[in-house]
C-alpha cells in the first residue's frame, strides 16, 4: 500500500517547524517527507539587519538544514521552485519535477517596490544571506575609499534607508553602532556621515504604540538618523533618490547608498501557478487550506489571516509563520490518519520586539511595555526561542546569542 508523500517548499520559519515537527508525530511507515528549498541551509530573516550593517557575521545567521532534520524522516531536496501544477499535483522545479499528495507552500516573500521606477536596479534590499553580505560589503567599500580619493564626495557617506517599519527601524539601529566603528577604522569624520530615513506614512513604525515610536526616534536621533515622515520616494538614480517635496515639487538626495525596506508581498511563484491571491498572498481557510485545494496549505509570507477584531490580515511575521507550521504539522498528521477534523490557526501573539541596535530596543510583551535594556533581553530571548523551536538547546547553544548584559 502507498503511503501518502507530503511535500513542503520552503525552509523557512514555516516550512522548517513544519518540517521538524512531522518528524516527530509521523512514524516512517506512514507518511514521505519532502523538503524542497533553494539553499542547503536555513537563515534566520529577523537577524539579517544585523548581517547587513555588520554587526553580525552573515555565518551567524544561517545553519544547515540538514543539522536540524532527520534524514531517515524526512527527504530533503536542494532546488528552486519554479509552479505548482495544482491539477496534476506536482511542484515543477528548475531541474526536475516533484509529485505530491499534500502540498505545504511556504516559500517567502519578495520585495514590494510598488512601482517604484529604479528601486529594482538601483537599491539594495535586506531579503536573504547573500543580499546582507553585499550591502555590508558596500557600505564599509564606501567608508574605506572616502579618504582615498582627491575629491571627497560626500554621498558617498549618505546612506538612505527607505522605509520606517520594522526592517528599516532595526536596519538603522545597527547603522547607528557600526558607523562609529567605521569611521575610527577608516579615519572618517563622524560629522560626514549622513544617515536618511524616508518613510512615506504618516508615523515611524505604523500602528505601534506612539510612546515607544517616540523613544525609538528620540534614540536614532541621538545616534545621527534623520527622518523625512510622510515623504514619498517617487524614484531610485544611480546617484541617490528624488523625493516628492509638496504637490508638484520632487527633491534630489544625493547617496551611493540606498537600502529599500518599505514593503513585502508574497512569492512571484504563487500568481504563477495560478492561485487567487493579494500581493502574492492567499487568503487561506482557518485551517490554513487553499479555498477549493483541500490538498495545499500556506503558510508565512505567501498566506493571508485576517484578524476579524480590526478586519486587516495580520502581519507576516516570524512568530505567525512558526505558529502555523505547527498547526499545519498537526493538520496533515490528522489527514494522514484519516480524521476528518482538523484545528484551526487562531494566532498567539504573546509580544512584539523592535531592536535599536546591540543593547536598545522597545516591545509590547504581554502586554507590558518595555524599553531600552530590558527590551533588548527580551529581543534576544525571541531569538533563541525560535532556534529552540527548530533545532532544541544544541542549536541554541550554538547559534544563540547570550550576550545580554
Amino acid at each position: 500500500m502507498r503511503i501518502p508523500k507530503i511535500v513542503i517548499l520552503g525552509a523557512g520559519y514555516g516550512g522548517l517547524i513544519t518540517a521538524v515537527r512531522l518528524q516527530k508525530q509521523l512514524g516512517v511507515n506512514e507518511a514521505e517527507v519532502v523538503l524542497v528549498n533553494k539553499n542547503d541551509y536555513h537563515y534566520e530573516t529577523t537577524w539579517l539587519h544585523e548581517a547587513s550593517a555588520g554587526t553580525l557575521h552573515h555565518d551567524r545567521v544561517r545553519y544547515d538544514i540538514t543539522s536540524v532534520i532527520d534524514r531517515h524522516k524526512v527527504d530533503f531536496v536542494q532546488g528552486t521552485v519554479m509552479e505548482i501544477n495544482k491539477e496534476e499535483k506536482k511542484v515543477v522545479l528548475e531541474n526536475g519535477e516533484i509529485n505530491y499528495d499534500y502540498l505545504v507552500v511556504a516559500l517567502g516573500g519578495e520585495p514590494e517596490t510598488f512601482g517604484i521606477k529604479g528601486l529594482k536596479e538601483f537599491a539594495f534590499g535586506i531579503t536573504n544571506v547573500n543580499s546582507s553580505r553585499q550591502l555590508r560589503e558596500h557600505i564599509e567599500y564606501q567608508f574605506a575609499t572616502y579618504n582615498i580619493e582627491e575629491e571627497k564626495k560626500d554621498e558617498r557617506l549618505t546612506i538612505v534607508v527607505g522605509g520606517a517599519g520594522f526592517t528599516g527601524i532595526e536596519f538603522l539601529g545597527e547603522l547607528g553602532n557600526r558607523i562609529p566603528e567605521l569611521c575610527q577604522e577608516y579615519d572618517v569624520d563622524f560629522n560626514k556621515v549622513r544617515v536618511i530615513c524616508v518613510e512615506a506614512a504618516p508615523t515611524v513604525l505604523p500602528g505601534f504604540d506612539p510612546e515607544l515610536v517616540d523613544y525609538a526616534v528620540a534614540v536614532l536621533e541621538q545616534k545621527g538618523v534623520e527622518f523625512m515622515i510622510g515623504t514619498a520616494i517617487k524614484e531610485c538614480t544611480p546617484e541617490g533618490i528624488i523625493v516628492s517635496k509638496g504637490e508638484n515639487e520632487t527633491m534630489e538626495i544625493k547617496a551611493e547608498t540606498v537600502v529599500w525596506a518599505a514593503g513585502i508581498r508574497g512569492n512571484s511563484v504563487i500568481e504563477k501557478s495560478g492561485f487567487e491571491a493579494m500581493r502574492g498572498r492567499v487568503k487561506v481557510q482557518p485551517d490554513l487550506r487553499v479555498p477549493g485545494f483541500e490538498d495545499v496549505f500556506i503558510i508565512g509570507d505567501c498566506s493571508l489571516v485576517i484578524n476579524e477584531e480590526i478586519n486587516r490580515p495580520y502581519p507576516p511575521t516570524a512568530q505567525i509563520a512558526i505558529q502555523q507550521g505547527e498547526v499545519v504539522a498537526k493538520n496533515l498528521t490528522a489527514l494522514v490518519r484519516g480524521k476528518a477534523e482538523l484545528e484551526n490557526f487562531v494566532p498567539d501573539i504573546k509580544g512584539t520586539v523592535c531592536s535599536l541596535g546591540e543593547d536598545d530596543a522597545i516591545g509590547v510583551v504581554y502586554g507590558k511595555k518595555l524599553t531600552g535594556g530590558k527590551a533588548s533581553i527580551m529581543k534576544k530571548v525571541i531569538d533563541n526561542r525560535s532556534l529552540y523551536l527548530v533545532g532544541g538547546a544544541g542549536l541554541v547553544l550554538k547559534k544563540g546569542k547570550f550576550n545580554i548584559l
